[in-house]
């Protein structure tokens, strides 16, 4: 059996050289095929994981040998992080690797929104249409109020930039301190402040029960008119159906969803999303591109090498 288990997808160079220093197996379909999982680990020293593999109770109980759990992205809500520390396994997610990914995800897709329907008019276009009135009623990012919920790590980054880009940025974090350094450019504020103030909400905090529909119909309603709601943190944090709602009566001017309750999407919600205007959906990958996989995959293996005593 292996020392290292890799169960989903990592960069493919970084792999490589991680599976020529340990006997490693490399399964990116592995998480979906749970007692072939279970086996796997039996042996394992250290497992690789991105957010679909589950680390509970059964896998750990399955895997007596395990030393680390290097997390290929950020969120820890797939692993039991308690059970982890119980049984002295390290857990080791990729703080801040794919934080230019989401940032630059977040400032694109608030950009697009806020142009309205000004990127959909290439069908019209090639049939013949000319119809400038029609897609020239969108706003510039510079000067409108970014409003980021979670100002952790990637939060910081989204700020950042968004500040250099021309954007007011105010913030929201239940567990900072008011006066950390680390808010600057941002302005902290309360959260229905934030709500009511901004014309961009995006989203950056973890998924915790306090966190599960944070941004219902009520929270939505608090929102000015004609916001931009944007998630690339969790799925659960946004009320779908509220959010869906909004978009139809006009409330909201647009969303961006990258996570969702349930993934892959089931029929409900694309029942809920069918015929909404100005709403860009994508499939959890607002931290995924070539650079931010390298990276995060650099830190995995520099941790499993630390642990195993081969870094």
């Amino acid at each position: 059996m292996s020392d290292v288990v890799i169960s989903e997808f990592m960069f493919d160079a970084v792999a490589r050289d991680l599976a020529a220093e340990f006997d490693t197996c490399w399964d990116i379909g592995l998480w979906n095929r749970r007692e072939e999982l279970l086996a796997q680990v039996a042996d394992a020293r250290a497992l690789v994981v991105r957010n679909a593999t589950q680390v509970n109770g059964e896998v750990l109980d399955a895997a007596p040998n395990l030393e680390v759990v290097a997390r290929l992205g950020v969120g820890l809500d797939n692993i039991d992080v308690d059970a982890c520390k119980a049984r002295g396994i390290e857990v080791c997610p990729a703080i801040g690797a794919n934080a230019v990914s989401v940032a630059e995800y977040v400032l694109t897709t608030a950009m697009i929104l806020l142009r309205g329907k000004a990127y959909h008019a290439t069908a019209e276009m090639v049939a013949g249409g000319w119809d400038r009135p029609k897609y020239a009623s969108g706003f510039e990012l510079a000067g409108r109020r970014l409003g980021v919920i979670g100002y952790g790590s990637i939060g910081q980054v989204v700020g950042a930039r968004a500040h250099a880009m021309g954007m007011e940025v105010i913030a929201y974090d239940a567990v900072m301190s008011s006066d950390a350094e680390a808010w600057t450019p941002a302005r902290p504020v309360g959260l229905d402040h934030l709500l009511s103030e901004a014309d961009v909400v995006s989203l950056h905090c973890p998924r915790l029960p306090s966190t599960i529909d944070l941004i219902d119909a009520t929270a939505i309603a608090k929102m000015k008119p004609g916001a931009i709601l944007i998630n690339s943190a969790r799925g659960g944090i946004v009320n779908e159906a509220a959010c869906a709602a909004a978009l139809k009566s006009g409330h909201l001017g647009g969303a961006a969803l990258d996570t969702f309750a349930v993934e892959p999407i089931d029929e409900t919600a694309q029942t809920l999303f069918r015929g909404c205007e100005n709403l860009i959906l994508t499939p959890h990958i607002a931290g995924v591109t070539q650079d931010s996989s390298r990276r995060i995959a650099e830190i995995a293996a520099a941790n499993v090498r630390r642990v195993l005593g081969a870094g």
